[in-house]
């Protein structure tokens, strides 16, 4: 029986715990395991960088970009420990960039990748979603980063129902740094989210009222263009689950695979983001569908 360190038993930690393969049985913080999820509320990286010191491969399921930054900066020194960092292994980042690169399968070539949220999941979830529709959203436009005003942007997009359609936003989201450092080759990254109008006005003050311990149905949904025998293509997925449901699953998934690789001493040694090719991404997609997950493809009304 191998056992997997889990830090943070919230929305998120706890369906990890659940999630996890019969084989692979979840253990306190104290105990002596080789592969550790950190499921806490952001900032996760110090956190992270001690235990990886320690000795153990890491998981984090952060989506907060400073964060994000952070743990991504931290390449060579991990590298140097020969242990795995996966940044970001939630629902986005993390599922995002596993849908992309099984919709990459679709391509000769692809060019653009366009992701938007819906939903949030814990507390610390939604706090993050509110202070991001108030920073600087930061997209990859032909080689460079731009930056705009978090809340603008709108765009109505559709996610798979029961969501339907929903305004979205742009908004400080970690989605486009992640994406980036996965499909280095993509000229176009940007990240949205839905928000109320209410949402917009108060996003530069502190929350009016205290977020639920888990937020409502949540939605994801990827849109990459690109090119198939000379012609443009577009192809569009999705998700509606709960926000915790979905990061749960998909942390879940990637520790079981990682663990599975630490045995066998096959393990990557640096920093992993899910899409980045050093993991099996078939593998972890279908184990995500496995606990629960329907992934949605739009096939248009001719379909």
């Amino acid at each position: 029986m191998k056992s997997v360190g889990i830090v943070g038993l919230g929305a998120v930690g706890t369906r990890v715990a659940a999630q996890l393969s019969p084989n692979v049985t979840s253990a306190t913080s104290g105990d002596d395991v080789d592969l550790v999820v950190v499921a806490t509320p952001a900032p996760q990286a110090p956190l992270a960088l001690d235990i990886l010191r320690g000795g153990a491969h890491v998981i984090t399921t952060t989506d907060d970009p400073d964060d994000v930054h952070e743990l991504l900066g931290h390449d060579s020194e991990v590298s140097s420990l020969g242990r795995a960092l996966v940044v970001g292994a939630s629902a986005s980042p993390g599922l995002s960039g596993l849908m992309v690169a099984e919709l990459r399968r679709r391509f000769d070539d692809i060019d653009e990748i366009h992701v938007a949220f819906h939903g949030t999941g814990g507390p610390a979830c939604a706090r993050q979603h509110h202070r991001a529709l108030g920073g600087d959203a930061l997209g990859w436009h032909d080689g460079e980063w731009i930056e705009r005003p978090g809340g603008s942007g709108r765009e109505l997009l559709w996610f798979p129902e029961p969501i339907g359609g929903k305004d979205c936003y742009r908004a400080e989201l970690a989605d486009p740094i992640v994406l980036h450092r996965a499909f280095p080759a993509v000229k176009r990254i940007s990240a949205r989210v839905s928000a109320t109008r209410r949402d917009r006005l108060t996003a530069r003050l502190p929350m009016m009222s205290p977020p639920h311990s888990e937020g409502g149905l949540g939605g994801l949904r990827v849109e990459v263009r690109g090119s198939v025998d000379g012609a443009r293509v577009t192809h569009v997925a999705g998700v509606a689950e709960r926000t915790a449901v979905i990061a749960g699953a998909t942390a879940a998934a990637t520790a079981d695979q990682l663990q599975g690789l630490i045995t066998s001493g096959g393990a990557p040694s640096g920093v992993v983001v899910l899409g980045d090719g050093q993991l099996d991404e078939l593998a972890l997609m279908t184990a995500v569908i496995q606990r629960g997950i329907t992934v949605f493809e739009y096939i248009g009304s001719a379909g």
